[in-house]
């Protein structure tokens, strides 16, 4: 089976920190297979991150706006038949839906391919469509380990897990300008991710805020903090709380420069959301900060040392915890701080 695969499809549309911990998978299948052709099937909001990845040959985008109104809306039923059309005239030999809901599922059926590999045990029975099904078990928590285990099964070997992001140098250059802008040295500063997309995954913000007053004091080191357009506000609030200059970058990057940005970074705080995880897979010095979510399978993989959370071993297999202890405010400052001079004195 492993040598017959020439033309394979990733479904991972979203969201933005599960695709990071994706790309794994994807270099692996790259390793396996130098001369195949490897697409990836995802929401237009985060194509960018794949735009120009030297391991993927195309991006196909999943509209999921759009065509969720494909039942009741002309437009989006041509757009959903257009890109089934798509999907069944790329013949692929495998497609591996990494994302495990009855949407993708449904989307690799519909494709056509007749090697179709995914997760068992998976919301909407979406294990239904596929024609090879993984289990998760204590050997692959972590979900690198997890896609990793899928696509090892199918390319018979093994792999360890390397992050890669596409190369920007024109986002390296605006970042620095923009830090330029902002009167921020570009090898001093600390980024600061306050917003998430889930309220509960928030660290209250005026922790944020004492947490910058001690690392300005501490290390000396500008503070930047970084979001969504819709994230702006959260961080206007924490310029008022803090009693330190903090430069809020909110909606004034693209997705490459974002990666510029916290690339270059002293030290990225962040909750569990998406560009936390990026900073994780950069490898930058970093504290994420979780709640509900189980660390043991979305935390800074192989980084145990970056997680500030209460039990981050003892959770089991479940993605989210309804235990109150688990809850993102049981997260004191002095716990963050601790992390955070293990992080600069590493």
């Amino acid at each position: 089976m492993p040598e017959s695969l020439k033309n394979i499809l990733i479904i991972k549309p979203s969201s933005l920190g599960d695709i990071v911990l994706a790309l794994p998978a994807l270099t692996a299948l790259r390793k396996s297979y130098p001369d195949a052709k490897i697409s990836w099937l995802i929401r237009p909001e985060f194509s960018e991150l794949l735009e120009n990845h030297p391991h993927l040959n195309d991006v196909i985008i999943f509209d999921r706006k759009l065509l969720g109104k494909a039942w009741f809306h002309p437009h989006a039923f041509t757009s959903l038949l257009s890109l089934i059309r798509r999907l069944r005239r790329s013949k692929f030999d495998a497609v591996v839906d990494l994302q495990g809901l009855f949407r993708t599922a449904s989307l690799a059926w519909l494709s056509g391919c007749k090697k179709r590999f995914g997760m068992a045990n998976t919301k909407e029975l979406a294990h239904f469509f596929y024609t090879h099904k993984f289990g998760q078990d204590r050997n692959c928590i972590h979900l690198v380990d997890y896609y990793l285990k899928i696509v090892q099964t199918i390319t018979a070997s093994g792999t360890q897990a390397q992050f890669m992001f596409p190369q920007a140098p024109d986002a390296a250059d605006s970042v620095s300008s923009l830090l330029a802008d902002n009167d921020i040295k570009p090898d001093n500063y600390a980024v600061f991710i306050p917003g998430s997309a889930h309220r509960d995954k928030c660290w209250p913000i005026q922790r944020f805020a004492v947490l910058a007053d001690k690392i300005s004091s501490q290390f000396h080191l500008s503070i930047v903090a970084a979001g969504t357009d819709f994230e702006s506000d959260t961080i206007e609030n924490l310029k008022d709380l803090a009693n330190v200059q903090i430069t809020n970058l909110a909606g004034r990057t693209s997705l490459s420069e974002l990666i510029a940005l916290l690339k270059a970074a002293r030290l990225v705080i962040s909750n569990d959301t998406g560009p936390g995880h990026i900073a994780a897979a950069l490898a930058v010095p970093l504290v994420m900060i979780f709640g509900r979510s189980n660390p043991a399978r979305v935390a800074p993989y192989a980084r145990p040392q970056c997680v500030a959370a209460i039990e981050p071993d003892k959770r089991g297999l479940q993605p989210d915890s309804p235990d109150p202890k688990h809850n993102i405010n049981n997260i004191t400052v002095p716990q963050v701080y601790q992390k955070v001079c293990e992080q600069m004195s590493s």
